[in-house]
C-alpha cells in the first residue's frame, strides 16, 4: 500500500520547486506543463504535474516569467464603447486571436473621450504591455508615450493609411455605397442619412459614400442629420428626420444600433418599415439580425480584421514595417429595406 503525498510544511507561496518535489519530476517538466513547451511532456507525467498543480493551489508568477522572457505576454486593447455590440464582438474576436498566440489581454474603455483614451494608454504603457490595439477618437493619435516606452501599437476603425502606423479598417465609403444602391434599387428617390459623429471632425466615409451613391443615381441628397452612435443617437436622428420638410422614404444608419434608435423612432410614429420607411445600417452585429424588422446591414469581417490586426501587433515587435491593411464588406439583406 502507498503512502500518499502530503503537502509541503514550508511557509510562503508554493513554488515551481514543490510542485516538481511533489510530483516526483524536475522542475524543467513544470515549466514545460506550465508553458505547454517547448519539449513534449507524457500524458502520465502532465497528469501528475497538473494534480500536483492542483492540489498545492501553485500559481505561476507572472511578474517572474515577464522578467525572465523579457515579455509580459499581455497586449491592450482600447475601444470608444464596450457596450456598442460591434465593440463587444471585436474585442472578444481581438482576445481569441490573441490566446491563439499565447497573449493574454487587457481591455481599456475611452467612452469616446481623448482624455480617458490617453489615460488608458498611459495605463497600457505603465503595465509594459507587448503591445496596443486602439480605436481611437482620432485619425492620428498622439502615441508618444508608447513610442517612447518602445511598445507597438496597431490603428483600429481606420479606413486611411495612416504613415508609420499599422492599421486596421474597411472600406466604408464603399459599403456605404452599396447600402444605398440597395435602397435606391428599391425604388427609393429620397434618402436619408442617420451619420454617427466623431471628435476628429474628419467626414466620415460612410457620408462620402451615401453622397456618392446618391450623386451617381442622379438624386438629390436627403436631409441628413449628426447624432452620437447610440441607440439614443439614432432615436433622436430618427425623430428629426421624420419631423423634417423633406421627410424621407428610407434612411441609411450608419452603426447598427444608431438603427435600433431610429426604428423605435419610426414606429412611435406610426409608420412600418419597410412599408412607409426603409431602413439600411452599418456593423453586421448580432443585435441587427434580432431588431423588428430584421436589419439589412454591411458586415465588417470582424474575425479577420481581430487576427490580422494581432498579427500586424506581433510582427511590428519583430521589426516588420508598417502598414495599411483595408478589409471588404459584406451587404447582408434583411426585411428592413423592403427585401422579403
Amino acid at each position: 500500500m502507498t503512502t500518499p503525498a502530503v503537502h509541503p510544511t514550508r511557509s510562503g507561496p508554493v513554488t515551481r520547486k514543490d510542485v516538481a518535489r511533489y510530483a516526483g519530476v524536475s522542475t524543467a517538466v513544470v515549466s514545460y506543463v506550465v508553458n505547454g513547451g517547448p519539449k513534449k511532456v507524457a500524458p502520465a507525467t502532465e497528469a501528475k504535474v497538473q494534480d500536483a498543480i492542483r492540489i498545492l493551489g501553485y500559481r505561476p508568477n507572472a511578474a517572474a516569467r515577464a522578467l525572465k522572457l523579457g515579455s509580459s505576454e499581455t497586449l491592450g486593447l482600447v475601444v470608444p464603447d464596450i457596450s456598442n455590440p460591434f465593440f463587444a464582438l471585436f474585442s472578444h474576436a481581438v482576445e481569441d486571436a490573441a490566446a491563439a498566440l499565447g497573449y493574454a489581454l487587457v481591455l481599456g474603455n475611452s467612452d469616446g473621450n481623448l482624455a480617458k483614451e490617453r489615460r488608458n494608454i498611459r495605463n497600457l504603457a505603465a503595465r509594459q504591455v507587448d503591445g496596443v490595439l486602439l480605436a481611437s477618437v482620432l485619425f492620428e493619435p498622439d502615441l508618444e508615450v508608447l513610442e517612447t516606452a518602445e511598445i507597438p501599437s496597431v490603428l483600429l476603425n481606420q479606413e486611411q493609411d495612416a504613415p508609420g502606423f499599422n492599421s486596421i479598417g474597411v472600406d466604408l465609403a464603399a459599403g456605404a455605397r452599396i447600402a444605398v444602391e440597395h435602397l435606391i434599387g428599391h425604388g427609393h428617390t429620397n434618402i436619408g442619412l442617420a451619420m454617427g459623429t466623431n471628435v476628429s471632425g474628419a467626414t466620415d466615409g460612410r457620408e462620402v459614400g451615401w453622397r456618392e451613391a446618391l450623386q451617381e443615381a442622379g438624386l438629390p441628397e436627403g436631409p441628413i442629420v449628426y447624432s452620437a452612435f447610440t441607440r439614443p443617437g439614432g432615436y433622436t436622428a430618427g425623430q428629426r428626420l421624420l419631423a423634417s420638410v423633406n421627410r424621407p422614404t428610407a434612411i441609411f444608419a450608419t452603426s447598427d444600433m444608431q438603427a435600433i434608435g431610429l426604428l423605435r423612432a419610426v414606429h412611435e410614429a406610426g409608420l412600418s418599415v419597410p412599408g412607409q420607411m426603409a431602413v439600411a445600417s452599418f456593423d453586421g452585429s448580432a443585435e441587427s439580425e434580432y431588431s423588428w424588422p430584421p436589419l439589412t446591414t454591411v458586415e465588417q469581417p470582424v474575425a479577420a480584421m481581430a487576427e490580422a490586426a494581432v498579427a500586424a501587433l506581433v510582427g511590428a515587435s519583430r521589426g516588420e514595417k508598417p502598414r495599411h491593411r483595408i478589409f471588404p464588406t459584406t451587404l447582408h439583406i434583411r426585411q428592413s429595406c423592403g427585401c422579403p
